[in-house]
């Protein structure tokens, strides 16, 4: 057995144990598609207010916005695409909080800086300069609670969060004779990239916001302006908070204290603020929990159609290629071991199309196979030796198997393409699982198959034998 045959045996152990334990051992669960694991399916509709038209491109904005949301939350290959002319469907695979993500989806990220005569207390609804008429929040009955001066204020300073005051009592005011409040400046002022979650002196999550210069030096001036005052912090004209100004706050910077929101309403709003406002407000027409239960029986159908389907390429290889069959059932396991491991590692979501890319894979892994062996029992009928005609047969069929293989490469980045620009998840999932698996079949039904057929060859006197490979 010469040294290299040596070197590729010791990876191919190697790679073996590793996607064995990866598969078998390790923590990482394989990624699942809302057709295999369940989960949140969402059918919004486009709210215009009185005057707005809803375009393609103000509602291709807003599906666009939608997915950056979606995709924050962790979720893998969400499925936000438009339906119509103003609706727009959102599919959460696993979401294990549908309320959670419909809600952040929904609210359209108007941040607004509001100058108050009084507090207000969180979760008041408050028409502004901005946004004199909030419909994305009011309801024919819903009050607008009024600005109550609270017994005792905590203060701010530059370097304090913005703090919101705790009102001695509260009272109603109903919506349609609220006052119009001035905005200050909205959350289009922010500096992107420096929001993110800061922590509390007493180590509770807060928003930490940036301005742009203009508004850094509005801000400068309303705080100088109105030590003892307050500012409303709004989001969809809801008041987040409510904070005293205790002195001027001239860099620009502060924080959003959720209060008793914790952690997840600190990311929930950072969410939304760092991707961006909706051009449009959004309500839910339609919301469906898909269960696992569907998931469970097209994986069980699944697996039999795999069993089945590789039992009778198994069975046709062995009985048709005798020894050669033996190296193929063994590179196709590994093949399929390592292609699986590929998936939890990257990962990669599976759905019932991912599923269909990776047994056309397996297909694809058979054929380069194929042709290695009709080329080996050409070279044998011609009477070459066993080990030559193992080298020979290889190299005739590298430039078929690399052609085959590249077209098919070529075809999987046009349907990536092609899934990207519609929004058809499922088209690039297939894309996605298809690529692995020809990649990876280049690599097992060139060097792994040759790999053990020498390893057979060179210790086993198997000469003078041909039909013990199909010949």
């Amino acid at each position: 057995m010469s040294s290299r045959t040596r070197v590729w045996l010791l990876v191919i152990v190697v790679l073996t144990a590793a996607v064995v334990f990866i598969d078998a051992f390790s923590a990482i669960d394989p990624k699942l598609g809302l057709d295999l694991s369940g989960g949140t399916q969402v059918l919004l509709e486009a709210v215009p207010v009185p005057g707005q038209t809803l375009d393609p491109v103000v509602m291709e904005q807003t599906r666009q916005i939608v997915e950056n949301r979606v995709n924050a939350f962790g979720l893998t290959e969400p499925l936000v695409q438009l339906a119509g002319t103003n609706r727009i469907l959102v599919e959460l695979p696993n979401e294990k909080d549908p309320a959670r993500a419909v809600d952040t989806i929904q609210q359209t990220g108007q941040l607004e800086f509001v100058e108050v005569d009084r507090y207000f207390e969180p979760g008041a609804i408050l028409r502004t300069s901005n946004n004199p008429t909030p419909t994305n929040v009011l309801t024919p009955t819903q009050p607008i609670t009024p600005g109550v001066t609270p017994t005792a204020t905590p203060t701010v300073t530059d370097t304090e969060a913005l703090t919101p005051t705790v009102p001695a009592n509260t009272g109603s005011l109903d919506a349609q004779f609220g006052p119009v409040y001035r905005t200050l400046f909205t959350g289009a002022q922010l500096v992107p990239e420096r929001l993110g979650i800061a922590t509390g002196q007493l180590g509770e999550p807060q928003v930490a916001f940036e301005l742009k210069p203009e508004a850094a030096q509005l801000f400068a001036d309303y705080t100088r302006n109105n030590v003892g005052g307050y500012l409303c912090i709004v989001l969809d004209n809801r008041v987040n908070s409510c904070p005293t100004i205790r002195n001027e706050i001239p860099n620009g910077q502060g924080v959003i204290e959720m209060g008793a929101g914790g952690l997840e309403e600190a990311q929930q709003l950072l969410t939304v603020l760092r991707y961006g406002a909706l051009p449009v407000s959004l309500q839910v027409v339609q919301s469906n929990i898909i269960g696992p239960a569907l998931g469970e029986d097209s994986i069980r159908a699944s697996v039999i159609a795999g069993i089945i389907g590789l039992s009778a390429v198994g069975a046709f290889m062995l009985l048709y290629y005798r020894v050669a069959g033996v190296v193929a059932v063994t590179t196709l396991a590994l093949y399929g071991l390592t292609t699986f491991a590929l998936f939890k590692i990257i990962p990669v979501t599976l759905t019932l199309p991912g599923i269909a890319g990776f047994i056309l894979s397996v297909a694809v892994a058979v054929d380069g196979n194929t042709l290695i062996f009709e080329r080996m029992k050409e070279e044998l009928r011609n009477g070459r030796r066993l080990g030559i005609a193992v080298d020979v047969g290889f190299e005739r069929a590298w430039s078929s198997i690399r052609d085959s293989n590249i077209s098919t490469l070529i075809t999987c980045v046009i349907l990536f393409w092609f899934g990207n620009q519609f929004g058809a998840s499922i088209v690039k999932g297939f894309a996605v699982t298809l690529a692995i698996g020809v990649a990876l079949s280049l690599f097992t039904s060139i060097q792994v198959t040759r790999t053990l057929l020498h390893l057979i060859i060179d210790n086993i006197n198997l000469e003078g034998r041909p039909r013990l490979f199909g010949a």
